[in-house]
Order: structure tokens, then sequence, then C-alpha cells
């Protein structure tokens, strides 16, 4: 059996099949997936049926208006290509991961949110209408205010369990020039931190911000908080910027080198290296949306075990202590993460699990070791007493009881319409069998 697995590197049985033509490909299938940039096992098949369609080669755009920016494509269009391609003309996703290489069926089936949300909402909110192969295997359309409406809002941010998606139709954005300006702030505690972070969401569209998570005491949650916009063209560079050159992560770093005595001298050389408290410039827009893209496959950097990403949204309800109460916890255990990404996030959506609610978001990288399940059962518990919840895009180790109490509230209503849809559950992952029963 061959072997495949999600941005996390943690093998699971199944084999990949490619096709150009999805309605055909799609027939009878278990799960589609595109670029393979979820973490977990969201789009990893079940092992009962270990098979899954990969769209990446189902890349055409089919329409597009300049004027009104509507574009359709197929599912296994990424965001990459759209960048490559529309960029020059002034148009832009109108919201985007920390990657672009994320398929538009991804981006819908995950309901992608970037640095962007609390003020443009989620990628679900910018898209018009869906295709899709229904699991009794008809073609259906699915809109978000007309045309089988209950499937739109149970796919977006459904993580692929509702039908499979073929084409796409999104309102891209307008922007007045390809470069970025930006201000950063070094910030000296998380209380400091999430301050920032509210004041710069509004005075800024994109904001997001590092943050060293193992330090204690008075410097718990310090970091650096970026913020920027679209650069007017009155002050950005004349020329358009070129491509960022890439290199490539050549092998598996050996466990050591993530622990939490390299980890912290990261932290710390990654602070002070930001010596003025509060910085302006321009940045290229690749740098500024997407910095990990210039290393290829630099998750090979967690070693042979890889690792998951623990990303979950604190509400502002309870204040902003609750970031301060989940890193003092995560610090007590000695979670050594790499990377701690804090961001702002604007009122959920009729996504039925889509990700965000209002409130802040924590994402943190974590190597695998023996430990991980143990260190992701008290992360979620603690989610769970602030009232919060987790990213199903980035999760592998989430016990089915925690997301349901997680998820209590929203999802008897997924439940309800994937029942109709699919209600033998032939559509189905790793992930809906570990979280939502199925087999």
């Amino acid at each position: 059996m061959e072997m495949i697995s999600g941005w996390g590197r943690i093998p699971a049985p199944g084999r990949q099949t490619l096709s150009e033509d999805l309605e055909r490909a799609t027939e009878g299938a278990v799960l589609c997936r595109g670029l393979g940039r979820s973490y977990g096992d969201s789009a990893i098949p079940p092992a009962s049926s270990p098979e899954v369609v990969t769209t990446v080669l189902a890349d055409r755009i089919l329409s597009f208006d300049l004027e009104t920016g509507y574009l359709r494509a197929e599912a296994g269009v990424s965001i990459e290509q759209l960048n490559r391609r529309l960029l020059p003309h002034g148009v832009f996703v109108p919201v985007t991961p920390g990657t672009q290489f994320v398929t538009l069926g991804g981006a819908v089936a995950a309901d992608v949110h970037g640095k962007n949300h609390h003020v443009k909402g989620c990628f679900g909110d910018h898209v018009r209408s869906l295709k899709m192969r229904i699991a009794d295997g008809r073609l259906v359309n699915a809109e978000p205010d007309g045309e089988n409406q209950d499937l739109f809002w149970a796919t977006v941010g459904g993580m692929g369990v509702t039908g499979h998606i073929l084409e796409v139709e999104v309102a891209m954005r307008h922007i007045p020039s390809p470069w970025i300006t930006t201000e950063s702030t070094r910030v000296n505690d998380i209380d400091g931190y999430i301050d920032e972070l509210k004041d710069g969401a509004a005075r800024f569209p994109y904001t997001f911000g590092w943050i060293d998570c193992l330090s204690r005491g008075k410097n718990l949650g310090r970091g650096t908080l970026l913020a920027g916009d679209w650069a007017d063209p009155a002050v950005a560079p004349k020329h358009y910027p070129k491509p960022k050159q890439r290199i490539t992560m050549p092998f598996e770093l050996p466990t050591w080198v993530l622990g939490r005595a390299s980890v912290q001298a990261f932290n710390f050389a990654n602070y002070w290296r930001h010596l003025p408290r509060k910085m302006h410039g321009i940045q290229h827009w690749e740098t500024f949306f997407y910095p990990l893209d210039m290393v290829r496959e630099w998750n090979r950097m967690y070693g042979k075990r890889g690792f998951t990403q623990y990303q979950c949204v604190l509400p502002d309800s309870v204040g902003r202590g609750a970031a301060r109460r989940v890193l003092e916890m995560l610090t007590e255990r000695g979670g050594a993460s790499f990377l701690c990404v804090i961001k702002d996030c604007g009122p959920e959506n009729r996504g039925l699990l889509s990700f965000p609610m209002k409130g802040v978001s924590i994402a943190l990288d974590i190597a695998v070791r023996d430990d991980t399940q143990a260190l992701v059962d008290a992360l979620n518990e603690k989610v769970i007493d602030e009232g919060g919840r987790i990213y199903l895009a980035k999760d592998q180790f989430t016990r089915r009881e925690h997301f349901e109490e997680m998820e209590k509230r929203r999802l008897p209503a997924f439940i309800e319409a994937r029942a109709k849809w699919d209600p033998k559950r032939r559509i189905r992952s790793a992930q809906s069998v570990r979280l939502l029963g199925d087999r």
C-alpha cells in the first residue's frame, strides 16, 4: 500500500488518483484532495477506502471579468496560479492563508482565513457559487443565498465531506499596487501584544504577528506585531516586484535541533533583532503574505516523526487574559513551539463548521513527540474552558469528545445537513472517521 500524508508529514495508507476530468474522476469517489497543505488527516482517505482523487490537474480558469473581479475556475486551480496570472493586472484573492500553494477547492473546504479576517471574513464569504458532485452522483450547484444554500454553508468549512467541489466562482478584489506598506511593533508581553493587535486591526486591514511562547513571567508572549495594507501608487516602487527566489530544505533535521533550548535561542534572537519599538516600510507582497513559501518543503525541519499545528480561537467575550492562560499552560508543560502566530478574528460567518469567531487566534507548530497527544489533550481542555474551538485544517490529534464539546452549539446542524446530502456517509476522510465516527 502506498503512503500519503498531510503537511505535517505523518504518513497513512492511501492511493492518489490524478485526472484532468473531475466530473469523471469523482464518480463514486470517497474523498478529494488538493495540494496536501492541510496539516493533519482531513485530506487523507479512510483506511476502509484508501483511494483519494487529487484535483491539481483540473486547474483551468473558466471565466474572468476584469471589471467585476468575478472569476470561475476548476477546483484544482491554486492561489499561486491566480497570483501569478492576475496580480500584474491589479487583482488579488480577497482572502489568503499563509501559503499560496492551496487550491480553490481546498480554500472552500477549509474556509481559509487570513491576516484580514477582521475586515474581510473568510474565503467562503466571497464565493458566489459552487459546482459539486454529491454523494448520490448528481451534479448540483450551491449558492450562499440561493440554490441549495444549506449545502453551500455545510461545504464552506466542512472539510470536504459534504460533496466533491468541482468548480468555484469567487469575487476577486482590485488592489492599487503590488506592494505592501507595513508597520511593525516590538511588544513586551502577551497583554501588551493583544492591545497592540486590537489597535492595529482598527487601523490596518492586515494584522498578524509572532510571539515567544516559551519565555515566562513578565516576558511571556513578547513578540513582534506586523500590520499592513496595499501601498498607494504614490508611495510604492514604480517597478513590478520580481518573483522571490525559493530554496529547498534538502533533508530532515535531527529531532534534537528543535528542542526547547534551540527554540528559546531562536525566539530570543528573533525578538531582539527588532531593536526600534516601531518600524515602517514597504514590502514585497510575497514576503508579507507568504514568508514560509520561500522555503520549499520547510516541513522537513521537524524531523522524521513530523509535526502538527495546533490552532485555536479564543473569544473576545472571555477577555484578553485567555491568551495568557493558554500560554501559561503551554509553557508549564514544556511545549516548545518554533512558530507561534497570533491573529485577530472578526465575527463568525454562516459556515456550519467554519473556524473563526470574534476573538484571537493562536497557532502553534509542535514537533511530534511521545507526549504530543497528551499536550493536545491539555490544550483542548483549556480551549474548551475558555469557550474556544480548533481549526480542523490543522488538526490530527483532537479526540472526538473534545471536538463535540467545542462544537456542541453548531455540530447538530452540520450533522443534519450532511445526513440530508449524504445519508450513507459515502464521502468521508480519516478526520471524519476520527471526529464524527464515520465508518
